[in-house]
């Protein structure tokens, strides 16, 4: 049935060029009527110059009206534009047949277990064998285009594949099958890549999620996976998604980012930086707070680069991206709850297992729950060093969350004894933020004091202050030290760094 629509979409307008001039010859055959035949053909076209057929003088004119009829062609023109359109449906059509007809051919299971070099070359040859038999009429470029497309259909992310290549996209938004949004510095804008139908659609995100040991189907239509460069995937499928599956992709840079790349994107100053650096040399626990999309994930992999070679260091996540560079790490992730919904392992499971992995560091790549109340004992044991990303928009408000979440676990701890924890437990906050302008910014480095009575006092080291908006929209600001003395001083003190420091705040030692 596909090959017999394919017929039909074939570019006949091109083909059935010349039959017009066929038929050209055809009113000359009846001499007699040759002169009642362009009158009857001046007629649809000019039904206002019947009258005016008098001028006899005119009869010349069939001639050039002939030609005129030469460039009948000229609907053709007019439809030239959707020729193109035209020809992407029919290339289309020739994908899914000659896709099909490798499915019944060959074990796709097995040719993707091959190098990818290979299965190119397996499938090329297929490709140019299945085209000759079916008789198919396709130019090198289109016969490369296809090979290619059902590689990316096989191997990789089909069309999604152009723009995972792509090292400047942060964000990949599949609304259904006929909706791609990318995020692109900071901004959301919509690309004319599409999927051939949804079927195509959940056959990527199966791929995807199986390559981590989970599934996604209407049993389990909502899941949370990763690729292999580290980059976290969600999926949610139907019957929830009613439009088709919905595909989010949070893409990491090819590039490993460190603090020096944050200060080349303005991101943070070169003062701001050495502060950065002093606070994870010195093993204080940090607490990365922030928006979402405001990159907390990309700030601790950054900070994670000061992170002594010999230290033993256990990461905890929902889906595992964190990229850490130090030899001696432990990557442990959470696991959903089966179709009985029997053997989830979660957050919390993990933390509190760590205490009994000798760890000298405890990163969680998020903490959204009753986790919070395992880390801060963690931190508080010895655990120097140790930090998390947390969903907030400041730093008074990441400490609120803190409390929220110890409450969410069921502790009925006063709450000035939970307010003790975490004041113990926290040296500082780092807050991220994304700006109306698209830039991400730390806006924010802030020192956790102590207990004022039942508050949490606060100080900041760093801000970021907004001075204005230039003529191209974007935001105009400095980051500035308030000049006020850290607590931690005689810490930077033990590990040699006081006055590294006393630069980087603009102060003397």
């Amino acid at each position: 049935m596909a090959f017999g629509r394919r017929g039909s979409v074939q570019p006949k307008p091109v083909n059935d060029s010349p039959p017009p001039p066929e038929e050209t010859p055809a009113p000359p055959a009846p001499a007699p009527e040759t002169e009642a035949a362009p009158e009857a053909e001046a007629a649809p076209v000019e039904t206002a110059d019947a009258p005016e057929s008098k001028p006899a003088p005119k009869t010349p004119e069939p001639k050039p009206a002939k030609k005129a009829e030469a460039p009948a062609p000229k609907p053709f023109d007019l439809d030239l534009p959707s020729a193109s359109a035209a020809a992407n449906e029919r290339l289309a059509e020739i994908k899914v047949l000659v896709f099909n007809d490798l499915l019944e051919a060959v074990d796709l299971g097995e040719i993707s277990k091959l190098a990818p070099e290979q299965v190119r070359e397996e499938i090329t040859d297929m490709t140019a064998e299945i085209i000759s038999m079916r008789a198919l009429v396709l130019t090198v470029q289109e016969q490369t285009q296809v090979v290619k497309d059902i590689c990316n259909d096989i191997l990789g992310l089909g069309p999604l594949e152009p723009l995972i290549e792509r090292d400047d996209i942060a964000d990949i938004m599949v609304n259904g099958a006929g909706q791609v949004y990318i995020e692109c510095d900071g901004k959301i804008e919509l690309t004319d890549i599409t999927f051939r139908d949804n079927a195509q659609l959940m056959n990527i995100c199966q791929r995807i999620v199986t390559q981590v040991g989970r599934r996604v189907d209407e049993s389990s239509p909502i899941c949370d996976a990763r690729l292999m460069d580290g980059s976290r995937v969600n999926v949610i499928a139907p019957p929830l998604a009613i439009d088709g599956a919905a595909l989010t992709i949070r893409k990491f840079k090819k590039e490993k980012l460190n603090l020096q790349s944050l200060v080349d994107f303005k991101s943070a100053s070169p003062e701001m930086a050495k502060v950065l650096e002093v606070i994870g040399a010195c093993r204080l626990n940090i607490l990365i707070s922030g928006g979402t999309g405001s990159g907390k994930t990309t700030l601790l992999n950054c900070m994670t680069q000061f992170i002594d070679k010999g230290e033993r260091t256990i990461t905890c996540e929902d889906t595992a991206e964190l990229q850490l560079q130090q030899p001696h790490v432990v990557r442990l992730e959470t696991r959903p709850p089966n179709l009985e919904g029997a053997g989830e392992i979660t957050m919390r499971d993990l933390v509190k297992n760590c205490l009994r992995m000798r760890p000298e560091r405890i990163i969680v790549g998020e903490v959204r729950g009753p986790e919070a109340f395992d880390l801060l004992q963690a931190m508080n044991t010895g655990h120097d060093g140790s930090m998390g990303t947390i969903h907030a928009n400041n730093p008074r408000e990441a400490i609120t969350r803190v409390e929220n979440m110890i409450a969410m676990g069921g502790y009925s701890l006063p709450a000035k004894a939970v307010r003790e924890q975490i004041a113990a437990a926290v040296h500082v906050i780092i807050q991220a933020s994304r700006l109306r302008d698209g830039s991400r910014k730390i806006t924010h480095i802030t020192e956790v004091l102590g207990m004022e009575g039942d508050i949490i006092t606060l100080q900041d080291l760093y801000t970021y202050e907004f001075d204005g908006e230039d003529a191209d929209g974007k935001l105009i600001g400095a980051h500035r030290p308030t000049g006020l003395r850290p607590n931690f001083w005689d810490k930077a003190r033990y590990f040699g760094l006081e006055s590294k420091l006393a630069s980087a705040l603009g102060m003397g030692g």
